[in-house]
């Protein structure tokens, strides 16, 4: 009769890096929150703050024309430049959105206006995360 198998011990992965101390661990954690926002947020400022922030789609102007958060300003990120920027608000900040968390216009959008002097957060999962709250879309045609 064959014995039955040894229990094979696996160590956690995630001890494989213990957590950091609290004081690293919500520097690290608010440093984050001070770049990066969420549709929930954004939405919500849109209704209960309006002109707290303005809405960037760094997305090409085929992908804003198909679909995009209604009172977003587009700038596709290639063109991000002083001139093109030069109507955007320094003083309030800027939310920059793409197309999903599988694209980087927005983060290579939001490294260009930060480059040039805007404050400004990333919108954690763009146009796909916004659309899968359920919040409002528009297109060109509207």
């Amino acid at each position: 009769m064959a014995s039955p198998s040894p229990q094979v011990k696996f160590k956690a992965r995630i001890a494989e890096f213990p957590p950091g101390e609290p004081a690293a661990a919500r520097a690290h954690f608010e440093a984050k929150l001070g770049v990066e926002t969420d549709p929930s947020d954004v939405r919500f400022d849109m209704q209960n703050a309006p002109g707290s922030c303005v809405v960037v789609d760094a997305r090409s102007t085929e992908s804003f024309a198909k679909g995009h958060i209604p009172g977003a300003v587009n700038i596709p990120y290639r063109t991000m430049n002083a001139q093109t920027t030069a109507s955007l608000p320094k003083g309030v900040p800027l939310v920059v959105y793409c197309t999903s968390v599988s694209c980087n216009a927005s983060t290579k959008g939001a490294a260009r206006l930060a480059a040039l002097g805007f404050r400004v957060k990333e919108m954690v999962g763009g146009i796909e995360a916004w659309k899968a709250e359920g919040y409002p879309v528009e297109t060109a045609s509207k």
